[in-house]
């Protein structure tokens, strides 16, 4: 009996030895106190029996109790009131975890004694504050010549125009037919990674390399579970313990009923094709073949899944010595564990054959206090496939399933959150679905308004024939026929799309190619004909005055646009080369197929013909000639009011990210996840050190530089990353790194008995889990190391850890950026590449340039604008650089409007950002040229003549175009809509009108450049002996 318990004492002494193996000091005080107390020679002085009985049968008498007299306090129940006169305790020599064998074993490490570490690594101190200081004529006749060329020039071309006006419009439908064409070959990117990320960032290459050598990222399909039930307990151990406090998701019965929940979701059935798809047809199983359990993370593994394990306690009439409770507890302090020491000797680990963490499966918790948990976490990785269309639609299929389930699943007693690999897309589909009547209505508005706005009604009796509702219609079809040019020429060159494209440049080129609209029109319809002219000089003459105004804003605009295609942001780097081509060909289209239109719809109006029905004909009568309403406010009362002497004197911070939960509509259940997420979960992302291909982990040096037990680099990355983890608040990285080198080396410790080979053939015994070993290196560690030659030399491998909770944007950031400093510091340290890799990294990089590129692309949009303003304008420096200061005044408050309106700082407001660059071109520069050319005395009859005749227009034409369309786009469902669309695209428009309208003329009435003497010479001279001479000196 006595060799038998000695057998058994041995066995679990082996078992708990693997706890200590790595510290030679504690293993050698462990095997030392175990060794005197089962065996030593002089027991005697030191234990001391109090009890016996006598066997007769035997002639033997056995020791039942015994008192052993230490020196030392011990874990174990002593008696410290009984008398040790006569004996000795036991002194044996122990070893501190700092201090070295005599038998040459150094001391321990730092992860497995704190006394061993130096200095506990401190956050660096934050930066000081700083302060920037900032300190705060060829011209004339040759900027005259210019504008004579370009009037000439486009003056020819509109009287062509309307004279051929068949020759034109075919020709242009050809063009528009043939650059459409491309749409046939369109594409469009929805991909997420290949939206947000370029393929030559470091993130993409960092994922591809990670992809390639160790397989993507797994699908996670995962529920996070309350309950309504007040049913927080104390456990309190017997015989004798303190309480233990138990969350209420951790009482029996929820147990039960989250356990018949996983196990209805294991058992969910989808249809793929013709084939049935189950969860062990997709699920990540690491042992498998030889286990082919799929790996299920939730604090049910604890007890096998299984309804008995649960219910299993060990007590007697008097008492219940072990239950589901002792096993939690144990379970959640050694969760690889083979055989709680309880008395129910149940494993830990899982049913796939790996262990399952606490902190990933509970959550709102306090510190390490898992009994007090509040939610439980159930996980369920899914294999992830790269290039396997076949197996990806059986996960998706599943997932869907799933979904479903979930949706519809009710149990009063519980709350469940959820969220599956392919929510977020199906979520972003559904919205995109929902919201496309919205943005119908709100073109449809617009469209409405422009077909009504350009007709100059005179009387009731002209409705039909002063409307231009016709024309209104051609001009918007001559604007979605740009885009469609765009669209259909980068789709011939291979350039896919994307969703920003689709929403955001028709909405652009509509106010770009409106506003133009409406200064044609607006321009014919305000002007007289002059002697002796007929309707294609007219018109041909207009369009020499208006065209290079047109010119330049739609070129300023294209040239912007182009250079912000220079961004690696595949995003703003596609939006900036569709909007540049569609803006510029809009443009064409407007010089061309609608003059020739604006010219048949004046022979119609002449010729008392109805608007759309034009072979019907009014009789002949007088037609009366006044200005609009707009044009009549602004002349005389807007402009001389905004610009007197008593009003002009008058006039004179953004987060970065994009918030995941925007991306959702309202009503997603995908929110109560992310919300839930935040509140109760402890563990973020998991995150992997990569080390790539070319270490040398056969040498002692290669090997000391990555371990972290004992001998080991004090700089090897196990190392780093454990003292990184130490000030996680810092760093945010949470754990201490799993090291299958560290397992390795106790795997084959020769007083381990995890690594065993056949007797009779010298092979290796299959080591994927067992009673003797806790090691499991298949299930813990297959894809993280990569074999080559024959499985004969060790490759690229990863350590694998997790960064701590993170809730929003500036955490991901920051999280990102603080792993790739450790990995450059481990790179150092080793001589050869190490990275980050997390699966959220491809998505946040933008973020760490998102300043750098936004300075850049709007400082580049300035500059085009800047340069093709002072060209077209004849060279006048000085208009170029108010115009940019004026953009510039709107971009600045476009930030402000971000800060005070919570819009975050990304690709989807650079874009807008972009975008209102552009707008804003509309508002400043067709004043600004207006002034430019002006002949009037002073600069304030200059500004007040600029904005009577431009204002009006650009506010029928931007202002209100877009005010109703926007205000559609309020009642959207979609957060994205109502914070990147309605609330930018509001603070575009009325910011572009309040500092076109308002600011602008009064800019330049005290510092617009001074008149062109040799523009005022060559106007007088082109319209001596007209009625026109006397308007211009009036």
């Amino acid at each position: 009996q006595q060799l038998l318990t000695l057998q058994g004492s041995l066995h679990s002494l082996t078992l708990s030895g693997f706890s200590v193996s790595r510290c030679p000091a504690c293993f050698f005080n462990l095997m030392n106190l175990f060794c005197e107390l089962t065996c030593s020679p002089r027991q005697s002085l030191f234990v001391n029996g109090t009890q016996f009985t006598n066997d007769t049968a035997a002639n033997k008498t056995n020791v039942v109790e015994v008192h052993t007299m230490t020196p030392h306090p011990l874990t174990i129940p002593t008696s410290p009131d009984v008398p040790v006169s006569g004996m000795i305790p036991m002194n044996n020599k122990t070893y501190g975890c700092t201090e070295g064998l005599e038998d040459g074993s150094g001391p321990c490490s730092c992860q497995d004694c704190s006394q061993a570490c130096g200095p506990q690594p401190v956050p660096p101190p934050l930066l000081p504050p700083w302060t920037i200081l900032v300190d705060a004529s060829c011209g004339e006749t040759l900027g005259e010549r210019f504008e004579s060329s370009l009037r000439s020039l486009f003056a020819r071309w509109g009287s062509f125009c309307v004279q051929q006006p068949l020759v034109v419009i075919l020709g242009s439908l050809a063009v528009v037919a043939a650059c459409s064409g491309g749409l046939v070959y369109m594409k469009i990117t929805t991909d997420p990674v290949e939206l947000w990320s370029s393929p030559s960032s470091q993130a993409r290459q960092e994922k591809d390399y990670f992809d390639s050598h160790f397989g993507p990222f797994f699908r996670a399909e995962q529920l996070i579970i309350t309950t309504t039930l007040q049913s927080e307990s104390v456990y309190s151990p017997n015989p004798a313990g303190a309480d233990v406090p138990f969350g209420a998701p951790l009482d029996k019965d929820v147990l039960h009923q989250v356990l018949d929940l996983q196990t209805d979701i294991e058992n969910i059935v989808a249809s793929y094709g013709d084939q049935k798809v189950t969860l062990k047809d997709i699920c990540l199983a690491p042992l498998a073949p030889f286990n082919d359990n799929c790996t299920i993370l939730s604090v049910l593994n604890y007890f096998q899944n299984s309804h008995k394990q649960l219910d299993r306690s060990v007590g007697d009439e008097f008492y219940v010595y072990a239950d589901y409770h002792t096993h939690f507890l144990y379970c959640v302090s050694a969760p690889a564990s083979l055989n709680d020491t309880n008395k129910l000797h149940d494993p830990c680990l899982g049913t796939y054959g790996g262990p399952v963490f606490p902190w990933l499966v509970l959550g709102g918790y306090d510190a390490t206090n898992y009994n007090n948990a509040t939610a439980l976490v159930i996980t369920f990785p899914v294999n992830n496939y790269h290039n396997d269309s076949i197996n990806l639609g059986k996960a998706l299929a599943w997932e869907k399933e799933f979904i479903v389930f979930l949706k519809n699943y009710s149990n009063p007693n519980l709350t469940i959150s959820f969220n599956s690999e392919r929510s977020i897309e199906d979520e972003i589909n559904r919205e995109s679905e929902s919201d496309l009547s919205t943005v119908m209505v709100s073109y449809v508005i617009m469209f409405v308004y422009i077909s009504l706005a350009l007709g100059h009604i005179h009387s009731f009796r002209r409705l039909l024939v002063d409307s231009k509702i016709s024309l209104g219609i051609a001009g918007i079809v001559i604007v979605l026929s740009s885009v469609a040019c765009s669209l259909g020429i980068f789709s011939y060159a291979g350039i896919p799309l994307t969703l920003i494209v689709i929403e955001v440049i028709p909405f652009l080129v509509l106010a770009v190619g409106v506003d133009n609209i409406f200064i044609v029109v607006q321009t014919y319809q305000r002007d007289e004909r002059m002697p002796q002219e007929e309707l294609h000089q007219q018109i041909g003459r207009i369009l020499g005055d208006v065209a290079p105004s047109m010119l330049l804003s739609s070129f300023s605009e294209t040239v912007a646009f182009f250079l912000g295609a220079l961004s690696t942001m595949p995003a703003v780097r596609t939006f900036s080369l569709f909007a540049g081509l569609a803006v510029f060909i809009d443009f064409l289209l407007q010089i061309s197929c609608f003059i020739s239109l604006l010219g048949l719809d004046a022979k119609r109006q002449e010729g008392n013909r109805l608007d759309i029905v034009c072979c019907v004909k009014l009789p002949v009568g007088q037609e009366e000639r006044t200005d609009g309403f707009l044009f009549h406010f602004f002349k005389k009362v807007y402009a001389p009011f905004i610009l007197k002497e008593w009003v002009r004197p008058i006039v004179v911070s953004a987060d970065i990210g994009l918030d995941q939960k925007l991306s959702m509509p309202d009503d997603s259940y995908v929110l109560d996840y992310f919300k839930n997420l935040s509140e109760y979960l402890h563990t973020g992302p998991p995150v992997y050190f990569v080390v790539e291909d070319g270490h040398d982990y056969l040498s002692l040096e290669g090997q000391n530089s990555v371990c972290g037990g004992v001998g080991c680099s004090n700089n090897s990355l196990v190392q780093q990353v454990y003292a990184a983890s130490l000030i996680s608040n810092y760093t945010t990285i949470g754990f201490n790194p799993s090291s299958w080198l560290d397992d390795y080396f106790d795997w084959v410790k020769p007083q381990s008995s995890c690594c065993r080979y056949y007797n009779s053939s010298g092979a290796f015994c299959n080591a994927s889990g067992n009673t003797h070993t806790h090691l499991l290196g298949h299930a813990a560690y297959s894809s993280a190391v990569v074999l080559k030659g024959n499985d004969t030399s060790v490759g690229a491998t990863y350590f694998m850890t997790y960064h701590t909770i993170l809730k929003d944007s500036p955490d991901f950031i920051d999280a990102m950026k603080m792993a790739r400093v450790l990995a450059d510091n481990i790179t150092s340290a080793m001589g050869h590449k190490v990275f980050p890799y997390s699966v959220f990294y491809v998505f946040y990089e933008q973020y760490l340039t998102i300043v750098y590129d936004t300075v850049f692309q709007l400082g580049v949009s300035l500059a085009a604008i800047f340069a093709v303003t002072a060209v077209l304008l004849g060279f006048e420096l000085w208009s170029g650089v108010l115009v940019s200061i004026t953009i510039a005044m709107i971009l600045v408050n476009m930030f402000g409007v971000m800060w005070l309106w919570d819009i975050s700082l990304n690709a989807v407001s650079l874009v807008n950002l972009v975008m209102s660059c552009g707008i804003s071109v509309e508002f400043c520069s067709h004043i600004v040229r207006a002034f430019s050319i002006s002949v009037k005395s002073t600069r304030v009859e200059r500004a007040e003549e600029a904005l009577a005749h431009m204002g009006s227009s650009v506010f029928s034409g931007i202002t209100l175009t877009k005010f109703g369309g926007i205000l559609i786009l309020a009642l959207s469902k979609s957060q994205i809509f109502q914070i990147f669309y309605f609330r930018m695209y509001l603070a575009m428009v009325l910011l572009g009108a309040t500092h076109g309208l308002i600011f602008l003329p009064v800019l330049l009435s005290y510092a617009g450049p001074s008149v062109n003497k040799a523009k005022v010479f060559a106007a007088n001279k082109r319209y001596a002996g007209t009625e026109r001479e006397h308007r211009l000196n009036f």
